[in-house]
């Protein structure tokens, strides 16, 4: 099991359990709060839009936080109720010493979900997410009314994750600003606004090399993905056509895993579909949560 060293221990829990928020208001600006699950990690999330509205849950990617949805966020409808979380060891929740795989952040998921009183969600994943996503709809499928996988696959066991984890392996704790925007910018093909680009570096420094590298090796240590157990949970996928970390191919043959899905192909994108083209990601979301899933 993936351990720290006794310097690597979390930090002091701030706010644990906020009161729901009326039921009658529809938020439209993010809320920032933390919850400490019965496991005693604390998490760091983001809540928006309407108390009473469907909910959406946005998991980030490898090292990301929150903010990876950032350029989501603001066009989304407020009748739905979003949250976005900051993964265990990422963002500003805690970082404990083990437990960094996909199962691992997925019983996360649904403790927080416990907490907070949503009995079903539909769970919008990038990368990383992708496969939290698809580990809490196999541990508990009537909890997820639908899959949004943008950037996705069967496995993350491939040569560029392979080579990732190598170079990880070289890093010093507080993972150097040129690593973090070499990694990031390989992610992507679209260009984005360059202050956006620089918060996404500032934030996946949050988390230390140590964390890269045990939720890394939880995702390449995770058996390929094979289906819900044959669970019609509407699923949508969002790949973009110049995606440097998963192939076209291994989008098929995640669509063929699944009793419902469909596939968005977006050109000359990359892999963050949802930095380099927001409004057409929040356009097929929204058309997705109106008709695909329910």
């Amino acid at each position: 099991m993936y351990r720290s060293s006794p310097r690597r221990q979390s930090r002091p829990a701030r706010v644990i359990a906020p009161p729901r928020p009326a039921a009658s208001a529809a938020a439209v600006e993010p809320r920032f709060s933390d919850v400490r699950l019965p496991s005693g990690v604390r998490l760091h999330y983001l809540e928006q839009g309407n108390p009473d509205g469907r909910a959406v849950i946005l998991l980030h990617g490898l090292a990301d936080t929150w903010f990876s949805f950032s350029r989501v966020l603001p066009d989304l409808s407020t009748e739905y109720r979003v949250y976005g979380l900051d993964l265990r060891g990422h963002g500003d929740s805690d970082r404990p010493g083990e437990g960094y795989t996909p199962r691992d952040m997925a019983a996360d998921l649904l403790g927080f979900m416990d907490l907070l009183g949503i009995a079903r969600a539909t769970l919008v994943g990038h990368s990383m997410g992708t496969f939290v996503a698809q580990q809490a709809a196999l541990l508990a499928p009537a909890r997820v009314a639908g899959l949004v996988l943008i950037g996705s696959a069967t496995t993350a066991r491939n040569q560029v994750m392979l080579e990732l984890e190598q170079a990880l392996a070289q890093l010093p704790d507080a993972v150097p600003e040129d690593f973090a925007r070499e990694f990031q910018s390989s992610t992507i093909h679209h260009p984005v606004p360059e202050a956006f680009l620089d918060r996404v570096v500032a934030e996946c420094r949050k988390a230390p090399a140590w964390v890269w590298h045990g939720a890394l090796a939880g995702l390449i240590g995770t058996e390929r993905f094979v289906g819900l157990g044959g669970r019609a949970i509407p699923t949508l996928l969002i790949w973009g056509d110049r995606d440097a970390m998963f192939s076209r191919a291994e989008q098929e043959a995640l669509v063929s895993t699944l009793p419902i899905a469909s596939l968005r192909v977006y050109r000359e994108t990359g892999h963050a579909a949802h930095w380099e083209r927001p409004k057409q990601v929040v356009r097929d979301l929204e058309r997705y949560l109106r008709s695909g899933s329910s």
